[in-house]
Order: structure tokens, then C-alpha cells, then sequence
């Protein structure tokens, strides 16, 4: 989770008063790296995956499951055991936002051969094994985006005056050992509900907690549509027994309340970071690719719960956006303009606010707040003016983790201050410069996937992003829409069931011209199958370069609308040259996103809410009980090791690396 820094760290009050000095020292180092590295090309083709995993604990007499909060313990032994004896070990492990949470890579980046996706499946599956190996034979290492129970006891009232008491559905606590939360204003997050030792010990994480919620000037507010089914109290009303009163004018009529960072941030995710040649092949794949973020969103939907509840959204970006947003009510446009500099329009982990190529420079229409005295410095310094607005605006933030020992650097030979700024600006694309003295390029990392509960289904997500990137650079593919669109784009793509209920801004014309490629090898996907591409289309935006599409028809196409993302990614391979085994397993990869687009299989947030709804103890209310729980983990937990199929949700793959 970004830059780690150790030492002493600094809270709200200090911080603030180092937050001038942190910008420009940031700025300094960010120009430093880029007069060193502006000029580099021919950097070759890497790029790399990165898992977040929970620990969790199943108690099996009781049959409830709980988080186990020991992943400093374990990533200390997966260390030791891996990357600190042998530099060239196959993996590697980090540190995560919650003590329940670990992130795994690849030891070392893939490179640019078609052979290498026949490994990612393989290398997950070595993580899973290698660190389930440390575990108790009550543990077990899951892939899930959001744990459905996170949430201690609270009252539910209902329209008939009748109150619920959670205690009797038997939850006092979601984490092992068990601690309950402290919502009094010395603790690190002040939650009602999620207990400040689920934060991971590092002090980075409880420092940011802490910073976003004094920078902010209360607690943070997260409030989630709950699913009305037939039994759903209306209005759906919680009341909280320890609440001082901000949770009672903070929470939403039908809403699920959450107060903490640790919902959003202790949510796991699936992020893939790719090397590109040169800084302008940089930007091109990062506006290209952010157009893709709502698509393989709501393709990768896995997070329908919500607090013990069943909510109406079955993506977890809305959560984790308002679980980091520090923004007070005057940049947040609710109160003038007082003692904050600017009006802010999203928080600091949200879509990206500006395209960085010169052909994405004119679909950049939506406010960009930027600091123009930062602006003005940059463009004095050579850089141009897309990507120094890019970095003005990522700057009007101020810095939440400081540590006493990092606040005077080398600036020619470190970058802390600059990734201070940029490591906690989390959007859906990251462009990210070199390090310092560093044999990296260029990178961007593609950020909104939700992770699946299989090897195979995350790697399938990886290998189709990573597939992208080169049919967009070989055939000079062209995506861009307005910002604004991907912005809609975004909202659609997190409702309930979108994959196929929502229609989504989509360019019609990707190709900019025929591709060099295509036309050598007689395979120009603009005229095979959909020749009319760029006629005859109805809709809201017939005249326009893009019109709304179904996920469907933008992942496998449709005649006469659009030629389809996996026919144009099958006729790339069939003009690369690929063993027999790789091509299979990308194509059974290829067949997953396919046939999620189609509705054949489900997303894994459709088929946790049917698990759910079909479950004999679910009494159509929206609660999942300790019992629905501890059933469905048990499912995901065989699904996950192979033990059961579930062709419902990932159809029948060959599994090669059980």
C-alpha cells in the first residue's frame, strides 16, 4: 500500500506544518527523475500482478468464521523463508492496510513473451501454497474482496418500532482474538465498529488513519445502498448504542453506515503494473487503459456485502473512496471557502481527473483543481502541460503520513517526498516515474479490479488487462471518450448486477488507421464481422465518436455496433507466434471474460448473492447471519483450493497447478 517509510510519525497538527515543505521538496525530486530519465526509450516490456489476500479462521464447532489478525507474524516467516535467503525467489511478500490482510507478487516482473501468461496462474497458485503452508489447519488464505461480516453489534429499527439486537445473531466480534471497538476520540479510527487492532502494526496505516480523520474534522462517512428484499425493514433504520451522535447524523435511511478506513482499505483487490518503453508510450497506455476501468470493474465484480448486511452495490470503489476521503466541508463544497485553498471535487482515491497523451488532451472536460503556483514552476522547469497539470493536481493534497526522521532528504537521490503525494492520490491509474538511480522505466498500474476467489479467475483478469496493453500498442488502438463519460461510467459500473443491466459510454472507431499488423497478416478486425462499425448506430449518442454499449457487445462484440475487444484479441494471437499450451491456456482464460460478458457464467458478487438468497437460514431480509457466513466462506474456501467445482461461477477449466 504505497511508500513505507519508518520512524517517528508526525500527527494532523505537526504534519500540516510540514505539508509546504513536503510539496516542494516533492516537486524538487519529482524533477530530478524526470531531467534523468525523460529521454530513456527502448526500455523492453515487464509487467507484474499483485494479489491481496485475508487470513481467516474457521470454527467449525460453532461454524462461524472470523479475520485472523496475524498477517505481520506471517509475513515476517514468508520473508525470512523467501526473498531475505534467495533474491531471486519467486515471490514476494508486502504488508497491507489491515493485520488481517497480506499482498503477494510475482518474485521478479514478467517479461514480453507470449509464454509467460502460461506462468501467472502458476505463480499465484506457488503464493496460495506457500503461505497456507505457515497457516494453522483451521486457516486458510482467501481471495475475496470484502469480508461480509465486518461489523460489531449495533440496533436495526424497523417501521413497527421493533429493534433487532445483532448480539442475537450471535456476532460480537469479526476478528481473531477478539477485540472490540472503541469509539472514543484517543483511539487511532474512533469506529463503532471496526476495532483499531485490525489495523496493521506499521505505523503508516494507523497514522494515515488517524490524519485523515483529524485533517477531515470528524469521522469518515460511508454509506451504502442496502438491497430491499422482501423482508427488508423499510425504511431501513440502524441505531448505534455507543454513538456520540456523529453516526446518528452521519448515517443514510436505507443505507448501511460505515465509519472507518479499515472498510475500505481492509477490502482486497487485483492491480496490474506494466513497464512501457518510454515515457510517451507511458502516457498513451495510461489513458487507454483508464477508459477499460469501469468495463473490467463490473467484469470483476466480487463485493455485495456490507457490515453483516446485503447491499444494493456489488463493487467496493464507492467504499474505499469514502473510507480515505479527508477533504473538510469546505473543499468538499458545503461550506465557503474559509480557511482551505480549493474546492475539491473527489476524494484522493477516486478515477483519474486528466488524460496525460496529446490525443486525450481534448476529451479532458471535466474541473481539474491544480495548485497554479506548483502549475507555473513546472512548465518553467520544460515539463509539458498535460502531464505538469497532471502532477499540479496531485499535489493540492496535503501529506497524511510524515515521519519525524524523513522530513530533510537528499532530494537528487531520493523521491519520499514526492511519493508521499503520489502514493496516496489512489486512482484508477497510476502513472508512476522511475525511482531514484533506478533501472525501472516508466510504469503505469491499472488499479480497479476486484480480486476473484481463484488462481485461474485472477489470472485470466491479468492476463486479458495485460493482453490489452499489447493489441493497443500494436494496432495504435484508440479508446479515448470524454473524461466526463468514464466518470459515468465509473457510477454505472459499481451498481448491483451492471455486467449486464448497465449500459456504458464506449468508443465506436478504435482504429486509428488499419493496423500494420492486421493488414499483413489480411485481418483487419474494423472490417471483418462488423464493417458497419461506424454507421448505421442509434442511441443517445449516434452522432458522437461513442455511443452506450452493453459490456456484452463491448467484450464480444456485435454486428453493425461494435467488432468486440475478443475478436480483436483472437486475431491478435493468430498473428503471434504461441505454443500449443499457452494458446489454450489464454484462450480458457479469454473464455472466463467472455462468458461473464455474456451472462453465461456469473460475476462472484452474482454468485455470492445467490448463495445467500438460496441459503435455508436466509430469511429474505438483507442479514447475513453467522451461520450464512461461515457456509459461504466454507464454499469460496473449496472452490479456491480445487476441492469443488463451481461451473456456475468459472465453467469447468483445467486446473494444471493444483
Amino acid at each position: 500500500m504505497g511508500l513505507l517509510s519508518v520512524g517517528s510519525p508526525l500527527n494532523w497538527e505537526e504534519t500540516k506544518k510540514y505539508a509546504d515543505h513536503i510539496r516542494k521538496h516533492g516537486i524538487i525530486q519529482f524533477l530530478n527523475i524526470y531531467n534523468k530519465v525523460k529521454e530513456r526509450q527502448k526500455d523492453v516490456l515487464k509487467w507484474g500482478d499483485e494479489v491481496e489476500y485475508m487470513l481467516v479462521e474457521f470454527d467449525d464447532e460453532e461454524e462461524k468464521v472470523r479475520l485472523t489478525l496475524n498477517s505481520g507474524h506471517l509475513l515476517e516467516t514468508l520473508q525470512d523463508q523467501g526473498e531475505r535467503i534467495n533474491p531471486n525467489h519467486p515471490t514476494l511478500w508486502r504488508p497491507e492496510y489491515a493485520s488481517y490482510m497480506i499482498e503477494g507478487t510475482p518474485g521478479q516482473p514478467y517479461g514480453g513473451t507470449m509464454s509467460e501468461f502460461n506462468t501467472v496462474e502458476g505463480n499465484m497458485a506457488k503464493r496460495r501454497r506457500e503461505a497456507s503452508s505457515l497457516l494453522d489447519h483451521n486457516q486458510t488464505l482467501c481471495t475475496i474482496t470484502s469480508f461480509p461480516r465486518h461489523f460489531t453489534p449495533a440496533l436495526l429499527h424497523c417501521s413497527a418500532h421493533i429493534y433487532f439486537h445483532f448480539l442475537l445473531l450471535g456476532c460480537p466480534g469479526f476478528t481473531k482474538p477478539e477485540y472490540r471497538p472503541s469509539p472514543v476520540e484517543s483511539r487511532v479510527a474512533k469506529s463503532l465498529f471496526f476495532p483499531d487492532e485490525a489495523i496493521n502494526k506499521h505505523p503508516r496505516f494507523s497514522n494515515i488513519t488517524r490524519n485523515i480523520r483529524h485533517r477531515r474534522g470528524e469521522k469518515v462517512v460511508i454509506n451504502v445502498p442496502i438491497f430491499k428484499d422482501k423482508c427488508t425493514p423499510s425504511p431501513f433504520v440502524e441505531e448505534f448504542p455507543e454513538d456520540d451522535g456523529e453516526a446518528a447524523k452521519a448515517a443514510l435511511p436505507d443505507h448501511i453506515y460505515m465509519d472507518a478506513m479499515g472498510f475500505g482499505m481492509g477490502n482486497c483487490c487485483l492491480q496490474v503494473t506494466f513497464q512501457a518503453c518510454s515515457i510517451n508510450e507511458a502516457r498513451y497506455l495510461y489513458d487507454q487503459l483508464a477508459t477499460f476501468c469501469p468495463i473490467v470493474m463490473a467484469l470483476s465484480a466480487a463485493s455485495p456485502f456490507y457490515r453483516g448486511f446485503v447491499s444494493d452495490i456489488d463493487c467496493r470503489w464507492g467504499v474505499i473512496s469514502a473510507s480515505v476521503d479527508d477533504r473538510t466541508p469546505e473543499e468538499r463544497g458545503l461550506m465557503p471557502l474559509k480557511h482551505n485553498k480549493y474546492r475539491i471535487f473527489k476524494s484522493r482515491y477516486d478515477s483519474i481527473d486528466s488524460y496525460l497523451s496529446t490525443c486525450g488532451e481534448k476529451y479532458n472536460d471535466i474541473v481539474l483543481t491544480i495548485d497554479e503556483e506548483i502549475y507555473a514552476q513546472l512548465l518553467d522547469a520544460g515539463i509539458d502541460k498535460l502531464l505538469a497539470q497532471h502532477i499540479a493536481h496531485l499535489f493540492i493534497r496535503d501529506p497524511i503520513s510524515v515521519f519525524k526522521e524523513r522530513l530533510n532528504l537528499d532530494d537528487e537521490n531520493d523521491s519520499d517526498h514526492f511519493e508521499n503525494l503520489q502514493s496516496t492520490n489512489w486512482q484508477t491509474m497510476r502513472f508512476k516515474p522511475p525511482p531514484p538511480n533506478s533501472d525501472i522505466g516508466w510504469r503505469v498500474e491499472f488499479r480497479p479490479m476486484e480480486v476473484q476467489l481463484t488462481d485461474f479467475e485472477n489470472a485470466a483478469y491479468v492476463v486479458f488487462v495485460v493482453l490489452l496493453t499489447r493489441v493497443i500498442l500494436s494496432y495504435k488502438l484508440d479508446f479515448l471518450i470524454p473524461l466526463s463519460k468514464v466518470d459515468e461510467n465509473m457510477k454505472v459500473a459499481q451498481k448491483r448486477n451492471a455486467v449486464l443491466e448497465g449500459m456504458f459510454y464506449f468508443r465506436k472507431d478504435i482504429f486509428k488507421g488499419e493496423s500494420p499488423t492486421a493488414s499483413a497478416a489480411g485481418c483487419n478486425p474494423v472490417l471483418d464481422g462488423s464493417g458497419s462499425a461506424q454507421n448505421g448506430l442509434e442511441g443517445e449518442c449516434a452522432n458522437e465518436e461513442y455511443t452506450l454499449m452493453s459490456i456484452d457487445n463491448i467484450i464480444n462484440g456485435k454486428e453493425g455496433v461494435f467488432q468486440g475487444l475478443i475478436p480483436i484479441l483472437n486475431c491478435y494471437l493468430e498473428n503471434m507466434e504461441v505454443d500449443v499450451d499457452t494458446r489454450c491456456t489464454i484462450l480458457n482464460y479469454l473464455k472466463l471474460i467472455k462468458k461473464r460478458a455474456s451472462g453465461e457464467l456469473m460475476t462472484t458478487a452474482k454468485w455470492m448473492r445467490e448463495f445467500v438468497a438460496n441459503h435455508p437460514q436466509y430469511k429474505e431480509d438483507s442479514v447475513i447471519t453467522d451461520k450464512i457466513n461461515y457456509d459461504l466462506m466454507v464454499k469460496c474456501n473449496q472452490i479456491a483450493k480445487g476441492d469443488e467445482m463451481c461451473p456456475e461461477l468459472i465453467g469447468n477449466p483445467v486446473n494444471k497447478f493444483k
